[in-house]
């Protein structure tokens, strides 16, 4: 079956988070992370199944949605889940929220590694915990962990999480085995818990290839808790759906507790049938995106390349999330973000969002048509020759 990645829908008054929340309609959305495609095929004619029904009551969640998450992550990651691990929920960051509350005392200590996503941060200070960064390493044009650093942070006996974005965001790595198993190691030594938000799983490219933390080891099992979603994946992020996978039984109890307590642990049937589709039948849809998103990363390179060598474009190993560095530019990147939004009407994300260490960085999404990618590629073009 071929798919049309390259068909332009117009998502403005859709109440697109994306496209709606621009202080005009003439801005171009290339910030937070959802595509512009439309969801599989599967995925639709599950949900207009559920719309035909036409009764919207209470979900009670069915076997085939638990066999579908073991089923799809059995066969991509060989991660073999038991059903009563899975916990379900409205959201990754509602997830790393109920577990920060069920596993941490005030003042507790949070550990993560800037640059990384700024969704981490609120579920740590929301739950009177502090955040402690070890920060990555930019050595020869990517990211590296910092090991040294680890130790010694993980060594403070008031850490008592680290959260893992595996893959990681804005970075575009892909952690391998090797870089995994050192710091699982780290925090086994130290006694801290590894909450893995893998969220970006399937979304790997090339030779490239995704390792579930909890897949390296028993004891890396029994020492993280996984949290995943089929949002990034195949563009469901507005039905509000993610999973959690624990092996640990006392740690599961005390996370479900959290998940009741917060009133986050019911989901919609909208949500139910969307994931059942998504992970049962909507692999080959998957299968050829992942290629036309790398060609949209090309396209980028190449085009920044050819017009401003200037910018560095980071290797992208995983994620649609391309990360720049915008150094040698010689301005203040704050400021040009700005210009970018109210003159060039592009809206990206500047790097210090995700700490201080991504100050002079950008990121773009390109998970997009590739005319979209373009036009948005002209109008940063059109921004920076201004500021020669």
């Amino acid at each position: 079956m071929s798919y049309n990645f390259d068909e332009i829908i117009d998502r403005k008054n859709t109440n697109s988070q994306k496209w709606d929340a621009a202080k005009n309609d003439k801005i171009l959305p290339m910030w937070v992370a959802d595509m512009d495609f439309n969801a599989p095929i599967p995925v639709i004619e599950a949900l207009q199944n559920v719309v035909t029904h036409g009764i919207f009551g209470y979900a009670k969640v069915p076997d085939k949605y638990f066999e579908s998450i073991i089923g799809w992550f059995g066969s991509r990651y060989n991660f073999s889940i038991e059903k009563e691990w899975i916990l379900h929920t409205i959201g990754v960051i509602p997830a790393l929220s109920a577990i920060i509350k069920a596993l941490t005392n005030v003042g507790d200590k949070v550990l993560i590694q800037e640059p990384v996503y700024n969704g981490f941060v609120s579920p740590i200070s929301n739950n009177n915990c502090s955040k402690i960064s070890s920060n990555l390493i930019y050595k020869n044009g990517k990211y590296e962990m910092d090991f040294d650093d680890l130790a010694l942070k993980l060594g403070d006996p008031t850490v008592k999480l680290m959260l893992l974005c595996n893959p990681h965001n804005p970075a575009g790595r892909a952690w391998t085995k090797n870089e995994l198993e050192k710091l699982g190691n780290l925090c086994i030594e130290n006694n801290v818990l590894v909450i893995a938000d893998e969220i970006h799983c399937d979304l790997v490219f090339n030779d490239n290839k995704h390792t579930p933390f909890a897949t390296i080891s028993e004891a890396f099992l029994n020492n993280s808790v996984t949290c995943t979603s089929p949002s990034k994946t195949f563009n469901l992020a507005g039905l509000q759906v993610a999973n959690i996978f624990v092996s640990n039984e006392t740690i599961r109890k005390k996370i479900h507790q959290a998940l009741l307590q917060n009133a986050v642990h019911d989901i919609s049937p909208f949500a139910i049938e969307a994931l059942v589709a998504a992970y049962n039948d909507s692999e080959n849809w998957l299968n050829a995106l992942l290629p036309y998103l790398y060609t949209n990363y090309t396209l980028l390179k190449q085009f920044l390349s050819e017009n401003f060598p200037q910018l560095y474009v980071l290797p992208l190993e995983a994620t649609y999330l391309v990360w720049i560095d915008c150094s040698k530019l010689n301005v203040n990147v704050s400021e040009f973000n700005k210009k970018l939004y109210n003159e060039g009407n592009l809206w990206i994300n500047e790097g210090k969002l995700y700490g201080e260490s991504g100050l002079n960085f950008i990121r773009i999404n390109i998970a997009c048509p590739k005319a979209i990618l373009i036009e948005g590629l002209n109008r940063l073009k059109k921004t920076i020759n201004t500021l020669q």
